[in-house]
């Protein structure tokens, strides 16, 4: 099974812990980790985009002149299309861009990208995190060489410890539940409690 070195908060070495080869030992498929980062991205996307056509444009109720014996191209309103001012023709719409991939593509995403970090010894296991102030959590992360982006992985309950955390820059703070692909990528380090990894463990498995 994959090992990791277990961590106090003060830096020490507290041994080793076993990571869940399933999990974290797989052979990481970028492939579809890449899929799932794009699904994740298209489902934050507001979709809130809009243009008015030629029904939603202020104006042009009455004929611009009359249809024949002008020399000009017939016309029937300023706001057609073609107008300056006109409306816009099959130009995008309020929509959503999210969409689903298959249940064992997402679960085998995160399982790569956790290995890769695994791999990469970006992945960082503590036995327990107490702090109340963000002054003793960046302590911590100067204790765990952890001078780069973070994403921390806490437990349900520890409070303290996610209100301290979540104000510093480059840190992301998230509960056991919440662990996804985006994030991991997205991040240099992966902080995680011994707490937390049991649960991540078991709702992988």
């Amino acid at each position: 099974m994959a090992k990791v070195t277990l961590f106090k908060q003060d830096g020490s070495n507290a041994g080793e812990i076993e990571l869940n080869d399933a999990i974290f030992g797989i052979e990481p498929n970028q492939s579809v980790v890449v899929d799932a980062v794009i699904m994740q991205r298209a489902s934050q996307r507001q979709g809130t985009h809009a243009v008015k056509n030629r029904s939603a444009v202020r104006g042009g109720g009455r004929k611009p002149w009359r249809q024949k014996g002008t020399g000009r191209a017939r016309q029937g309103s300023i706001r057609s299309p073609q107008w300056v001012g006109g409306g816009t023709v099959f130009g995008p719409t309020p929509r959503s861009y999210s969409y689903k991939l298959p249940k064992k593509m997402r679960r085998l995403a995160i399982r790569s990208a956790l290995s890769q970090k695994v791999i990469d010894n970006e992945f960082v296991v503590v036995d327990q995190l107490e702090a109340t102030k963000t002054k003793e959590f960046k302590a911590i992360l100067s204790n765990l060489d952890l001078n780069r982006k973070v994403l921390l992985v806490l437990e349900d309950n520890n409070e303290a410890v996610f209100r301290a955390a979540r104000n510093i820059p480059n840190v992301k703070v998230i509960d056991q539940g919440n662990v996804n692909v985006l994030d991991v990528v997205n991040y240099d380090k992966v902080l995680i409690t011994q707490a937390a990894l049991a649960t991540v463990e078991e709702a992988l498995a």
